[in-house]
């Protein structure tokens, strides 16, 4: 999969954004008793089209839905449309929350291990929460649709998943 990936988007940061937003999707699905394959998946792909849409929202995931199909990715085409929180809203299944969720957190979490000398392991849950709250932090990373997560499982217990997911992929992103 990360090949399908690599073959659309070149920058390196993205390629960590998805592989980061992968970890914490599958740690997500593993605590709900969902499909962790799936949902890795969707993390990892969820942005294939970023590069080519160059920021426009207006085709961001719909462009993604297009090539998902092609590269014959049935299964999450559709979701990865739907993650563009400015086309969509009403994000009611488990699947849609956790991923605007986890995109979202997936940067205040390496925000944080980054002040800590990269050092993932250096982060905890009061780290996270700590963060979450100075708004300057971080800046870039929406907490309203990290709250989302709130209609499935408690914010605090996402920070500890979201956590456990970085630091199941920490070599992936150069992290110690």
């Amino acid at each position: 999969m990360l090949e399908v990936l690599r073959k659309y988007v070149s920058d390196e940061s993205l390629i960590k954004h998805c592989i980061a937003v992968a970890g914490i999707m599958r740690e997500v699905a593993r605590e709900l008793k969902e499909d962790e394959e799936l949902w890795w998946k969707l993390g990892l792909l969820h942005d294939i089209d970023h590069e080519l849409t160059k920021g426009d929202m207006s085709r961001h995931g719909v462009l993604g839905e297009e090539i998902l199909l092609k590269e014959g990715f049935r299964d999450i085409a559709e979701l990865v449309k739907r993650h563009n929180h400015v086309l969509f809203e009403n994000y009611e299944k488990p699947v849609e929350i956790a991923l605007q969720a986890s995109d979202s957190i997936s940067g205040l979490i390496i925000a944080c291990a980054l002040v800590k000398g990269g050092k993932i392991t250096d982060v905890s849950v009061k780290t996270i929460k700590k963060k979450f709250k100075e708004k300057s932090f971080a800046a870039g990373c929406d907490r309203e649709r990290i709250r989302l997560i709130e209609k499935i499982m408690p914010l605090e217990k996402f920070y500890e998943v979201a956590l456990r997911g970085v630091v199941s992929v920490k070599n992936d992103l150069g992290l110690s």
